[in-house]
């Protein structure tokens, strides 16, 4: 477990602020107690320094996880996101998509984001912007990144992609197999 290199600090913020923006403050400057990101094994992980400071005392090739995993560095060196990120993406998300309830099922199991599933949009989605997916009782099931701008998604026809999938609550049970 070690701090992220500057680089690393910088592709890893990149990435978020295309889900939350500014909102990125938030998570290290909390009223709780002082929260960081540390590198394990190609994963980056959400721990509070308190955890960090007593995670300390285990052998590396011993600790399998600390705090909350965000998603791990690809061997190109990009950083993709996780699901277990999802609660904290989607309690500071700039831009918000809902589902209908006939497009929930669609999308956990891995499609994308039609223009006949939306139940509604934050207006001023510009293109390309990450975005979490909200089903209509407002429970986040997942996020991905917008096919078209808000103006856009309302003159596609019906079966066009609205948003590409990125992740999504059902990979828990697709992926269960793969986690450890």
């Amino acid at each position: 477990m070690r701090p992220l290199t500057d680089d690393e600090t910088k592709v890893l913020f990149e990435k978020l602020t295309k889900y939350i923006g500014r909102n990125i403050v938030h998570l290290i400057d909390r009223p709780d107690e002082p929260y960081c990101f540390r590198l394990q094994k190609d994963r980056v992980y959400y721990v509070s320094e308190d955890i960090m400071r007593k995670a300390t005392a285990i052998k590396r090739q011993n600790l399998i996880s600390l705090g909350v995993c965000f998603g791990k560095f690809t061997k190109t060196g990009k950083f993709r996101l996780h699901i277990t990120a999802l609660p904290y993406l989607a309690q500071y998300a700039k831009f918000k998509v809902w589902v209908k309830p006939n497009g929930e099922m669609p999308f956990l199991y891995g499609n994308h984001v039609v223009k006949a599933h939306i139940g509604r949009v934050t207006e001023d989605i510009p293109e390309h912007q990450g975005v979490v997916i909200y089903n209509m009782a407002d429970v986040p099931l997942g996020f991905g990144v917008s096919a078209r701008s808000t103006v856009d998604m309302r003159k596609i026809d019906p079966t066009g992609i609205a948003v590409f999938h990125q992740a999504d609550n059902g990979e828990y049970l697709r992926e269960e197999d793969t986690l450890f």
